[in-house]
């Protein structure tokens, strides 16, 4: 097979995956395609790390060095409304986040390394199951991923629709965002609603709270940190003539560094306690860490940006990419070992918002770019051994 024949073996896997989404650990189907490609290449598989979760192993040469690329393989929970002849087949899931693609561009990856290039070392192709709800990174690493498979760095990849086809996208430092979620219980004590002044009201208590807690980002933190606080959902057991009793605020928090992290649960809990105290209610506080940070190493986005100029060309790719608010538990394996997680430009429209968005119903693939990102992982691979 030459590099135009495996283009075209690169589309028909895609939509192959995309016929057959699974969720979190739920990937058994999509586990064993993975498999069965990365062993017809004549690469080493180890099944069952982290649940659904499997590694290929690429050895050439003598050198113990290792490097790991890494994909997502999980899909989402959403009901496909798009109708492509690859459509879903399994209904309310789909790959609506292009993992489908990341797949099939690490398959490529291994194509390219195991077949028509050179290198001294080892290659780990990493398939990590449930990265929608941020477990399946640490199930890996708590399975003794790292113990299992030692290397020297890790590399990861994610498309990116409201950037032009086939761009790079990496950084140093942060490049995605930690999400930290967060639950409110407030109780106060309901009564009719002719009569307020007979009531504690947990749902006045709510609203003068979450306008409170937007004075985190504009005014706690400091104004070179990029802050979110979103409040999401809203619930409460009032009815149109009754005051409620009680009221939850949930939602989710984003931040680029620990510190800061702490620093918004402390005075969120701050706030709360003021403001429920002042209105004479009580509160049940939940706060918890969801997703890290993703930071790159230096070194590490320096070499993704380096070899994705010598594969694409120079005005391909920005190495002091803007971070963006979403969050990754790729991040999870930058805590044992360097790396750096880049962005593919995945969209068929040089207009960012006439591009479908991740998460999207109506989300597909553009199976232009997967030799793209093939050839740069592979490219990767190959430089990170010659270091």
């Amino acid at each position: 097979m030459d590099t135009n024949s495996l283009a075209h073996k690169l589309t028909d896997w895609r939509h192959e995956l995309h016929r057959h989404p699974e969720t979190a650990f739920d990937e058994h189907y999509t586990s064993a395609f993975l498999a069965d490609r990365l062993e017809e290449m004549g690469i080493t598989v180890t099944r069952s790390i982290g649940g659904t979760g499997l590694v290929g192993t690429l050895k050439k040469g003598t050198r113990p060095n290792a490097v790991g690329l890494r994909t997502d393989i999980d899909a989402n929970a959403i009901t496909e409304q798009g109708n492509p002849p690859w459509k879903s087949q399994n209904p309310g899931r789909m790959h609506a986040c292009g993992h489908d693609g990341h797949m099939v561009q690490l398959l490529g990856a291994a194509w390219l390394l195991s077949h028509t290039i050179d290198f001294d070392g080892t290659v780990y192709f990493i398939c990590q199951p449930a990265e929608e709800p941020g477990k399946g990174a640490r199930a890996m690493i708590d399975d003794g991923l790292f113990q299992r498979f030692p290397m020297d760095s890790i590399y990861g990849l994610h498309n990116m629709p409201m950037l032009p086809a086939g761009q790079i996208h990496v950084r140093p430092g942060g490049i995605m965002a930690s999400e930290d979620n967060f639950t409110i219980q407030i109780t106060g004590k309901g009564a009719h609603a002719s009569s307020p002044h007979m009531a504690i009201d947990p749902l006045v208590t709510a609203a003068e709270l979450i306008l409170a807690l937007q004075t985190i980002p504009s005014r706690t933190a400091n104004p070179l940190d990029p802050v979110v606080v979103s409040c999401t959902e809203l619930y409460m057991d009032g009815a149109h003539n009754a005051i409620p009793s009680h009221v939850t605020i949930k939602g989710d928090t984003r931040s680029f560094s620990p510190d800061v992290q702490t620093m918004i649960e402390t005075r969120m809990h701050d706030l709360t306690e003021a403001v429920c105290t002042g209105n004479g209610a009580t509160y049940d506080f939940s706060y918890t860490h969801e997703f890290a940070p993703t930071r790159n190493t230096p070194a590490n986005a320096a070499l993704v940006a380096r070899a994705a100029r010598r594969v694409l060309g120079s005005e391909q790719v920005y190495d002091t990419c803007e971070p963006i608010m979403i969050s990754e538990d790729f991040a999870q394996y930058l805590d044992h070992v360097p790396g750096a997680f880049f962005f593919l430009g995945s969209g068929v429209s040089n207009i960012p918002t006439e591009n479908t968005m991740l998460h999207n119903a109506g989300f597909d693939y553009n199976d232009h770019i997967l030799m793209t990102g093939a050839t740069v992982l592979a490219e990767i691979a190959r430089q990170a051994l010659e270091d």
